[in-house]
């Protein structure tokens, strides 16, 4: 069996995503409720008991909202680096030892027979990370949560099959929002998140002939359209001679509601 995922949820209100394979079953971070993961799971046919792992990219409410639950509920093991730990132990309620494992930026281990990698970025957490996953010669890559994207984080994503990129806003919608400038600024900086026109000029250096779909992930709600996004994204890659169609399609991703259950 292929490499199989889906992204159960992304945005500003909470974020998950499923990856498996024929032997192993993972979710990059439970950023809803205990509920809405388990609804979201039975909405692609699956269910959280068959978790082998949680991965945590960082520490933050919609990446780990719902952490503590699904791990006590169903006695998932739950992995991130050791700064992360430190957080989660105080946000999330009690996880018992045995459950606790440590997964350090730019380390690769085993779930089965699905590899995972993870790499630092920029980001105003304490160390966050994001995660590429390898299976039988097939590469998904995640990158979401950075300010900006270095030329090591396009290295890292080079070669990927399917990439789950952030897209969060749009930078004229923010800056004429009703966010407090404190806000706006922290967005826009380079701790922040990636605007819709960051993320397209760093999708034309990373994809390659390869790469089949691209997911736009973590919308904000208030300032950025899925449309917008998609549309903004698409005119970057065109113009840079890439083009979105046949070969390379655009994804959409949603905050309440999952991906078709796909396979790489």
């Amino acid at each position: 069996m292929a490499l199989r995922y889906s992204v159960l949820a992304s945005g500003s209100t909470g974020n998950a995503t499923f990856v498996a394979t024929e032997q192993a079953k993972i979710v990059i971070d439970a950023g809803l409720t205990g509920k809405q993961l388990e609804a979201l799971f039975a909405q692609i046919g699956e269910n959280p008991q068959e978790l082998d792992a949680i991965l945590v990219t960082h520490e933050h409410s919609d990446h780990i909202k719902g952490l503590g639950v699904l791990a006590r509920r169903y006695k998932i093991p739950v992995y991130a680096n050791a700064k992360t730990w430190t957080e989660i132990d105080r946000l999330c309620g009690k996880i018992e030892t045995e459950q606790k494992f440590h997964f350090e930026q730019d380390q690769r281990l085993m779930f089965k027979d699905l590899e995972v990698h993870s790499y630092g970025v920029s980001h105003d957490a304490i160390e966050p990370m994001a995660y590429c996953v390898y299976h039988q010669g097939k590469k998904l890559s995640m990158s979401t949560d950075m300010g900006y994207v270095s030329e090591r984080i396009k290295g890292t994503l080079e070669d990927s099959d399917v990439i789950i990129f952030e897209s969060n806003h749009d930078v004229e919608m923010l800056r004429m929002g009703h966010y407090p400038w404190n806000i706006k600024r922290r967005i826009l900086g380079d701790m922040g998140h990636l605007s819709n026109d960051a993320a397209g000029e760093a999708l034309a250096d990373i994809i390659s002939s390869r790469t089949k779909k691209v997911y736009l992930a973590h919308l904000s709600k208030d300032n950025n359209m899925v449309d917008l996004a998609r549309m903004t994204v698409q005119q970057i890659l065109e113009g840079r001679d890439i083009e979105v169609g046949r070969g390379l399609t655009l994804h959409d991703t949603y905050p309440d509601k999952p991906t078709k259950l796909a396979v790489v």
